[in-house]
């Protein structure tokens, strides 16, 4: 099969292999592709590399998945490295020596 389409990224145990096939429609949806062969093949593995489990889910399963609508609070990165270099500056052009000490 070769290496895995993915891997997941909290386990490296678990394998992820996906196979879509897609072909352009006809004319009147004015060519937007669709798609045939949509399958995912999930293999796990234990600590010692042996295959403990596989799944496979083809189109019609993969739509009947049911997602979580909790959501996870995503940090921007950008925002906290402005941040950290303003705020060095800051305290640079405040202390330029560093001898200052901080009053609690």
């Amino acid at each position: 099969m070769g290496p895995p389409s993915t891997k997941n990224s909290f386990d490296n145990e678990i394998w992820i292999y996906i196979e879509r096939k897609s072909t352009v429609s006809d004319f009147k949806s004015f060519g937007r592709q669709k798609v045939m062969i949509n399958d995912v093949v999930i293999l796990e593995f234990d600590k010692k590399g042996i295959l403990t489990k596989k799944q496979f889910l083809n189109k019609e399963e993969i739509n009947n998945i049911n997602f979580s609508e909790n959501k996870t609070k995503v940090f921007n990165t950008k925002d906290t490295y402005v941040k950290s270099v303003l705020s060095s500056l800051k305290q640079k052009i405040n202390d330029p020596l560093g001898k200052r000490v901080i009053k609690e």
